[in-house]
């Protein structure tokens, strides 16, 4: 080979080498989002499977260029939202990680020795970078001082483990910043990210067309070349351009104290945003017993605006404390064998409930209650004589007082609207 040509030659893969130390690695990046509490692989949701169909044509066309590029890691990042506990978004975030690595090897050949989890539990990171490109967020840098500098755990008085950081963004400005993280940033941080680092091989192609040159290469001493560790980018939450439908959450209602009562009953409860709900409850009962001519007839309902309120309720809807303005309308006819009171015309109740929903089950509650308020209608008192009932007097009913009392169980119904933590449901 000439020398001018073997300069050249050399130039060409000193050029290249050069190349190759700037430029290591690229990615490509797949997200995949999960209901709220889920960790279960839904394809149909929110396109999972078309984003996932296009990252596996992409993943082997790349494997195919083999000569230009070599896949050298799949990078599977998982996290959670704050809402929920630290363990349980620790589980959350490892179950989700496993789903989808399990999910790609049905459709690609992929080595365990190139894959490299990174469960996160609560993905800090992302929400401090939401915060930061918002800058309508209240108390916007109160809440980045607080993710910077409070620890996620600390141990209480009563050396009680505690989520310090998600304390305090919860109840700190009046609950103003958590509920505007609730509603725009958590949704967005129940993704999970997978990325692949794609080192490039242009250095290889360089030095097999120079061995062909008269293997000009074997007489040139080149200094071996170590390539740098590929740093891995940490991804950030994409912002959603097309909100997706809104979680809906009801939820089916039985007092358990009107059974004991044999009072059959019935009632639902529909969530209508920011902690806010309606419930309505009937109840019908007509038992008539002789000879001895005992009544126990009762019907009617109530309807109620009920604002949760509290750490539990922050977290999920339907769930703790809750006050509500109520309005009762109800006829009775209750008789024992002596007077007996009827109400055959509608009585008429209003007040404020107070109350507390407490998650027992995968999807059930209890909700305790009371109503307290005014009661008022027109009722009759009258006598069993001779099978006839007769009447003695009629009477208004002015009434101060508890006019609610409910311990109910209720069947929680809806797109993520089940108990994070609690035993008898998929996860």
């Amino acid at each position: 080979m000439k020398p001018a040509k073997r300069v050249v030659l050399l130039l060409l893969l000193v050029c290249l080498c050069t190349t190759l130390s700037a430029q290591t690695y690229n990615s490509d990046t797949l997200e995949v989002y999960f209901r709220q509490g889920y960790s279960t692989w839904d394809p149909t949701y929110r396109d999972n499977g078309q984003r996932l169909q296009g990252f596996v044509d992409r993943f082997k066309k790349l494997r195919e260029d083999r000569v230009m590029s070599k896949i050298s890691k799949i990078h599977i990042i998982s996290g959670a939202s704050p809402e929920g506990s630290w363990a349980f978004n620790q589980r959350l975030s490892t179950n989700r990680a496993k789903r989808i690595q399990g999910v790609l090897k049905e459709y690609i050949d992929l080595p365990d020795s190139v894959v490299v989890v990174d469960s996160r539990g609560v993905n800090w990171q992302g929400l401090r970078e939401l915060v930061v490109a918002d800058s309508a967020m209240p108390y916007r840098q109160e809440v980045l001082d607080i993710i910077d500098n409070s620890p996620e755990l600390d141990k209480d008085a009563n050396g009680r483990t505690r989520e310090l950081r998600k304390v305090r963004l919860m109840w700190r400005f009046d609950g103003k910043a958590w509920r505007y993280m609730y509603e725009r940033f958590f949704p967005i941080l129940r993704i999970f990210k997978l990325q692949i680092v794609v080192e490039w091989e242009r250095f290889e192609a360089a030095k097999q067309e120079v061995e062909r040159e008269d293997r000009i290469v074997e007489r040139i001493a080149i200094p071996p070349m170590s390539l740098p560790e590929p740093v891995y980018p940490i991804p950030t939450p994409t912002p959603i351009i097309n909100k997706p439908f809104p979680p809906f959450y009801m939820a089916i209602r039985n007092n358990l104290l009107y059974d004991a009562l044999l009072v059959p009953n019935i009632g639902v409860e529909f969530y209508l945003g920011n902690r806010y709900a309606v419930v309505g409850n009937w109840m019908y009962a007509w038992w008539k017993s002789d000879p001895s001519s005992w009544y126990h007839r009762t019907y009617g309902g109530d309807l109620e605006v009920r604002r949760y309120f509290g750490k539990k309720a922050y977290e999920k809807p339907l769930q703790g404390w809750h006050v509500g303005l109520y309005g009762q309308i109800i006829t009775y006819d209750f008789e024992w064998g002596g007077r007996g009171y009827l109400g055959d015309r509608w009585s008429y109740a209003g007040g404020v409930a107070f109350g507390y929903s407490l998650p027992v089950r995968h999807r059930l509650n209890l909700d305790f209650t009371l109503g307290v308020g005014y009661l008022g209608g027109e009722y009759k008192e009258y006598l069993p004589i001779d099978d006839c009932y007769v009447w003695q007097v009629t009477k208004q009913r002015r009434w101060f007082g508890p006019t609610k009392l409910e311990a109910s169980l209720v069947w929680l119904i809806g797109r993520g609207n089940v108990n994070e933590g609690k035993k008898g449901g998929k996860r």
